[in-house]
This record gives C-alpha cells, sequence and structure tokens, in this order.
C-alpha cells in the first residue's frame, strides 16, 4: 500500500511538471501571440488558477492529501496575502483556491525548465533592483490582484522558531494594501524542508488553512509614525497571525 503511495506522488508530480512545460512552454507563446499584452495577464493568471485547483484536485481524489478551510478564500481581492509555510505545494493550493492571486518568486526560478516561462509571463520577481521590484508589485495590486507572500522565505518545520522578513510589511505600507494572513498547518511533513519528497503516509495528508484577521494598515500607520518602527510592528503582528 505504501509503494502505491510513492508510485502516486511520483505519477502527481510529473503531471505538475509536465503541465507547467506545456503551459509555459506551449500554451503561454502561442496564446501570446493573439492576446494583447494589457489583458495577457489577466488570462495567463486564470490559466494558472484553473490548472493548479485542478491538480490539487487530483491530489485529493486520489486521498493523497485532504483540505479543511476555515474562514473566506475566494472572496479575497485585492490584499497582500502572508500565509505560513509547512509544504512545496502550499502555494499551488493557495493560487489554486484563491482566484486573482499572484506570487512572488526568485529569480533563481528563470532557471528551472519546467517553471521559468510561467515565473517570467506572469509572476514578481522579488530578488531584483528595489525599484524594479517596487513597480512591478505596484502596477500588480492597482489591477486588484492579491500578492501571495510567504514572509518567513523558505519552509519552515513545526516549532521552528521563525524568523519574519520584512518585504509583505513594506509593500502594504507603500500601497495601503491590507494584509490577510493565513495559517497553514499539516498533520504530516509531506513535501517538507529536509524530508524526502516520498516521505509518505497511508493516510490522505491534512491540510488546515485558517483565514486570520485582516491586518488594517491604516490603524497602525495612526498609531505608529516612525517608518521602521511602523514596519516591525506591522512584521510582528504577521508573525503572531501566521505562527
Amino acid at each position: 500500500m505504501k509503494i502505491l503511495k510513492i508510485f502516486l506522488v511520483i505519477i502527481e508530480m510529473t503531471i505538475f511538471a509536465t503541465g507547467a512545460l506545456i503551459i509555459g512552454c506551449i500554451i503561454f507563446p502561442v496564446l501570446g501571440i493573439f492576446i494583447k499584452s494589457s489583458k495577457r495577464r489577466q488570462v495567463f493568471a486564470e490559466i494558472i488558477q484553473k490548472s493548479w485547483a485542478f491538480f490539487i484536485h487530483v491530489m485529493v481524489s486520489t486521498k493523497m492529501i485532504s483540505i479543511h478551510i476555515n474562514g473566506d478564500l475566494k472572496n479575497i481581492k485585492n490584499k497582500i496575502i502572508v500565509a505560513s509555510h509547512p509544504s512545496l505545494i502550499d502555494i499551488v493550493i493557495l493560487i489554486g483556491t484563491i482566484p486573482h492571486s499572484l506570487c512572488l518568486a526568485k529569480k533563481e526560478l528563470l532557471h528551472n525548465p519546467f517553471m521559468k516561462n510561467i515565473v517570467k509571463s506572469l509572476y514578481i520577481i522579488n530578488d531584483v533592483e528595489p525599484e524594479i521590484f517596487k513597480q512591478s508589485a505596484k502596477e500588480v495590486l492597482q489591477e486588484g490582484y492579491n500578492i501571495i507572500i510567504f514572509p518567513t522565505g523558505t519552509r519552515t518545520l513545526p516549532d521552528e522558531k521563525i524568523k519574519i522578513h520584512k518585504g509583505a510589511a513594506q509593500l502594504a505600507i507603500d500601497n495601503d494594501i491590507n494584509i490577510i494572513p493565513i495559517n497553514i498547518k499539516t498533520d504530516f511533513p509531506f513535501l517538507a524542508k529536509h524530508k524526502n519528497p516520498l516521505n509518505v503516509t497511508l493516510q490522505p495528508v491534512n491540510y488546515y488553512f485558517s483565514r486570520m484577521p485582516e491586518i488594517v494598515i491604516a490603524k497602525f500607520k495612526k498609531e505608529e509614525s516612525d517608518h521602521i518602527k511602523l514596519r516591525k510592528h506591522i512584521s510582528d503582528k504577521i508573525k503572531d497571525s501566521i505562527n
């Protein structure tokens, strides 16, 4: 039975990689010829959202995972979403679940043959010149998208002391956009950091997504005028919300 689960993991990861390759190397370039640049992000984002929602449906249907959501994730719009990050597929579940959402991506993903065209076409590279990053994020937020950020910067292990990067707080301050924290927990370290990706359990891995109270930026700005302290207070609130 465990061998079957391992086989399913391999098959499903192959499906994801193949789908990303087809979308990035065939579908996006072909559609890019016919779709105006002003509409391109909208169409591409919808394709990714639907394809990743389908992939998650496959994982749930094969009893690889089970997803439990506390709070409304379907009707979030034009927010900065911050989330804890226990698993490799957290971003796939979030984008597959929350419409009209994009995420930050590291520049190194531009060298990933499966993801580079998707990242280049759609997502925000966060390790570039600060002004380029700020402008890219501002454009996305002005178009009404959500930006999903993992403020820990990497996957974390249970009970690990986490460090919060201040980029999410800075984006919220710069753009006067409120923050929606989402606490993600799992009951098994599936696709976790430093774990074998073929480390499986016979039962579906439970993913718990809890939408936490919105962090209202105007309230923090009203209470604190010093920029550095303001950013720290917001970052501390993020940490408390997702930890």
